[in-house]
């Protein structure tokens, strides 16, 4: 019997005609562009089995509109959903300590992010170019925000950043609609 354990790399990459995926139990990861321009994919289930995600790993796939990211996985790496351009929503758990760099990047759709108390860390341009995202509350625990990290999106009107990060780095360049930036 063959038990299905990970998605290796470039399992699914380039698969236009692929609209869903429910991703079987005994897989425990999604490696790098696993799914990248799958263009076309609106839907997938990610079990709680996995506990890594890879690089690229969903990277342009389009019409994909939310993500539940399962509660095991520690790091949301570098592109991982660069260019979900329908993406609208996002569920982090709190087992997430980092975003990685460009993790976000050009999801024009993101209308909302919640960023747990666990992470630690907010990569360079980790949500550049987010343009519906219209507030957002970075908390205590972040230390780390990234050069870029918020750049172009000219929706967010509020801001709100814990008292852990020491410096922000152009992070919000570009955030036209800025009108409240608030430091707690």
């Amino acid at each position: 019997m063959c038990v299905l354990t990970g998605l290796n790399k470039g399992a699914f990459s380039g698969c236009s005609s692929l609209t869903d995926i429910t991703i079987p139990s005994s897989v425990t990861s999604v490696g790098e562009w696993a799914f990248f321009n799958c263009s076309n994919l609106t839907s997938i289930t990610i079990p709680d089995s996995v506990t890594s995600i890879g690089d690229y790993a969903f990277s342009g796939c389009s019409s994909l509109t939310s993500i539940t990211i399962p509660n095991r996985v520690t790091s949301i790496k570098y592109e991982t959903f660069k260019n979900c351009s329908s993406l609208t929503s996002v569920t982090i758990p709190n087992s997430v300590t980092i975003i990685g760099g460009y993790a976000f990047s050009g999801c024009g759709s993101l209308t909302s992010i919640t960023i747990p108390n666990s992470i630690t860390s907010i990569g360079e341009s980790a949500f550049s170019g987010c343009r519906s995202l219209t507030s957002v509350a970075i908390p205590n625990s972040v230390t780390n925000i990234g050069y870029h990290a918020f750049e172009n999106c000219s929706g967010l009107t509020h801001v709100t950043i814990g008292d852990s990060v020491t410096s922000l780095g152009g992070s919000f360049s570009g955030c036209s609609s800025l009108t409240l930036l608030e430091h707690t």
